[in-house]
């Protein structure tokens, strides 16, 4: 299995979808970047924001959320990356609120940002993180459910989960895609 050189969170880009379900993989990689005092920077060759810390590639497409394979891709070519390479973190609506899944690959389970990094990687085998960001509730349909903010009930949770989901990041990259699945699959305790 090769090391994790690149992760990607998708999102889109605006001050008006910040905080939003479908941007918690910008809001993970944010995390992972303060954390390592790494400083975000435009690229316009590779269609997003990028910080690089101690070798590792932290990637926020700035091609809307439906598009986002394109910028992953034009920077995995230009690194030599294989798609094992790239771990791109996701919300899912399937998951429960805060729940992680990380998995070595996959269908895009209906999420068109996923599919557009399938179309584009040309293969459905590399490392993705979901982010359980709840299910759509009954009166509403799915854009409107991912595109809006957390109730203020769901915060705290969210909060957490964020934390933990970059903790997941930076294990993945240190031991591996496999011993993070192990250990961060799991329910944590507070949610059980």
């Amino acid at each position: 299995m090769s090391a994790i050189v690149l992760v990607a969170g998708l999102g889109n880009p605006g001050a008006q979808y910040a905080g939003t379900r479908h941007n918690v993989g910008f809001d993970v990689l944010d995390i992972v970047a303060q954390r390592r005092g790494a400083k975000w920077s435009r690229n316009r060759q590779f269609l997003g924001e990028i910080a690089s810390s101690g070798g590792l590639y932290l990637l926020k497409p700035l091609t809307f959320m439906n598009l986002s394979g394109e910028s992953i891709s034009k920077l995995a070519r230009f690194y030599k990356l294989e798609p094992s390479q790239v771990l791109v973190v996701v919300d899912d609506i399937a998951l429960d609120l805060g729940r992680l899944r990380i998995r070595l690959g996959g269908s895009a389970g209906g999420h068109n940002g996923l599919k557009s990094v399938i179309q584009h990687l040309g293969t459905d085998q590399f490392p993705r993180l979901r982010i359980g960001v709840g299910a759509v509730n009954g009166g509403s349909n799915l854009v409107d459910h991912v595109l809006s903010g957390f109730f203020p009930d769901e915060r705290e949770k969210i909060i957490r989960a964020l934390d933990r989901a970059a903790d997941a990041v930076e294990h993945a990259c240190s031991s591996g895609i496999e011993p993070a699945m192990n250990f961060y699959n799991q329910v944590p305790k507070e949610s059980a």
